[in-house]
């Protein structure tokens, strides 16, 4: 495992496929063979571009010998803001959990990810520009079909 990770939050958004295989190409050039990425990348997100950033990873990866990288990638949480990722907000039970995962693996055109984490925790927690906690703003307990309880 290498010290320093090659994140790929930016591919499909502001880079393009050519410079998002550029950039990785160039990381392993330099002996970084740790890419993270994650389900609801790029950002900024949306519905249009959500997964881009591994589907171009893994086009990436068809060309590499995939024992020598170590993948990292995440499942989202709960989020009133990303609806779309699994017809969301879902609860990351085991269920969404496994959807998520075999939507990455899909995506990045492998059968492993090395490093599989959750992107944040299955409560309401400030994010994307909210600056404060505020403990009113949280996810019914069922989460079905769940909704944000403030704006």
């Amino acid at each position: 495992l290498f010290n320093l990770a090659a994140g790929t939050m930016l591919f499909g958004e502001s880079q393009d496929y050519s410079t998002a295989h550029q950039l990785l190409s160039a990381c392993m050039e330099a002996g970084v063979n740790f890419f993270d990425t994650a389900e609801m990348y790029p950002v900024p997100q949306s519905a249009e571009t959500q997964g881009l950033s591994e589907q171009y990873s893994g086009r990436w990866m068809k060309n590499h010998s995939r024992d020598k990288l170590i993948i990292a990638s995440k499942v989202a949480g709960p989020s009133g803001q990303m609806t779309w990722i699994r017809g969301g907000p879902h609860k990351l039970d085991a269920a969404n959990i496994n959807t998520a995962l075999d939507d990455s693996l899909r995506r990045l055109q492998t059968d492993y990810i090395d490093l599989y984490q959750l992107h944040w925790p299955d409560r309401y927690v400030p994010m994307f520009g909210d600056l404060d906690y505020d403990p009113s703003c949280t996810y019914p307990v069922s989460m079905q079909p769940a909704t944000r309880l403030c704006h």
